[in-house]
């Protein structure tokens, strides 16, 4: 899989190419710069271990996390595991998500995606989205 070229010198200059890949409850896979999955580890393994849901986010996340580097050309390789994991086979969308990437099967995402802009919004946001003027 290969970074597009806009974001490959920032990645260059962040991470000196080393990125982090890992699995996602929506079947995709979360692609993170060095340093922000390293504090983003450091919040996980924080966690209560007595909390399921916590364990349970802590397992798949770093469990799955692989370390990966891009080559001169913004490539990445991507395990076998986690292709089969996000179900990755021929066409594939990479979805910028500010600090991390989400790696999609193409098919896939169309289909999410679609589904996520039809579906009715209740009107409530997070507060912390009530401020934001999209």
């Amino acid at each position: 899989m290969a970074i597009p070229t806009r974001y490959r010198e920032r990645l260059a200059a962040r991470c000196d190419g080393q990125i982090i890949v890992t699995v996602d409850k929506d079947h995709c896979l979360l692609v993170y710069p060095m340093p922000d999955w390293e504090e983003l580890e450091r919040k996980l393994v924080r966690l209560p271990s007595m909390n399921k849901a916590a364990r349970r986010i802590v397992r798949i996340m770093v469990g799955y996390a692989t370390e990966v580097d891009m080559d001169g050309s913004g490539r990445i390789l991507v395990s076998k595991e986690l292709r089969e994991f996000a179900s990755l086979d021929k066409q594939a969308m990479l979805i910028g998500q500010g600090n991390k990437f989400e790696l999609w099967d193409e098919a896939t995402w169309n289909e999410k995606r679609d589904a996520w802009l039809s579906e009715e919004d209740d009107g409530e946001l997070p507060p912390d989205l009530e401020s934001i003027a999209f």
